[in-house]
């Protein structure tokens, strides 16, 4: 079987996500050493260089570590083409590691294939012989506002989307409006919604 090519540079956080995914898809893919890109100028300078030019993937764990490094890059990267790729909350540990991580919670190199290629789909990555179709109405603050799922008492109701679209527990509103704005339409978060 072929595997799907990838215009958009992915960035990983080590050697074992990068090694997963290069099974998975054709596309280049650059690992950053996990923290060792708080104080590597030059692989910064490049990740700029390549969100102006191809676009860069930010694909990290769903942990606490994953969340750190991902919004110390999307600081330092201001510009560009910058999407978001973002795996579930799953627990359990990574078959090479004698026991899980500090959160207990499957890394990118621990995922299916389907999960990661439907992670890459939702981020919006650009799959060659592939047309972008175009949504209706986007997701705005207010609607979150309006459905409950920022404000006061907003947190059950969140933490029940965010399990019911696979996606990680520590997304900020920033975040969720993006991948909301990727996955779905006003109207259909709405009557997802109603269901929570």
């Amino acid at each position: 079987m072929e595997k799907p090519k990838i215009r958009e540079v992915i960035v990983v956080e080590g050697r074992y996500d990068k090694n997963t995914l290069s099974q998975i898809v054709d596309a280049s893919i650059i690992e950053l050493g996990g923290f060792g890109i708080f104080n590597d100028r030059e692989r910064t300078a490049l990740l700029r260089r390549l969100a102006e030019t191809r676009g860069i993937i930010l694909f990290t764990d769903s942990d606490g570590a994953g969340f750190v490094i991902r919004n110390h890059l999307k600081g330092a990267i201001q510009s560009g083409r910058v999407l978001h790729a973002y795996i579930p909350d799953v627990y359990g540990k990574e078959r090479r590691k004698r026991t899980a991580g500090k959160e207990g919670k499957l890394g990118v190199e621990g995922m299916r294939p389907e999960v990661l290629l439907d992670a890459l789909c939702t981020a919006g990555a650009t799959f060659e012989g592939e047309e972008k179709t175009v949504k209706g109405k986007s997701v705005t603050h207010a609607d979150l506002f309006d459905l409950g799922l920022i404000g006061p008492g907003s947190r059950t109701k969140r933490a029940a989307l965010l399990r019911a679209l696979a996606l990680p527990e520590h997304l900020s509103t920033a975040a969720l409006l993006d991948v909301l704005g990727a996955l779905t339409t006003r109207e259909e978060l709405t009557a997802l919604c109603t269901g929570l």
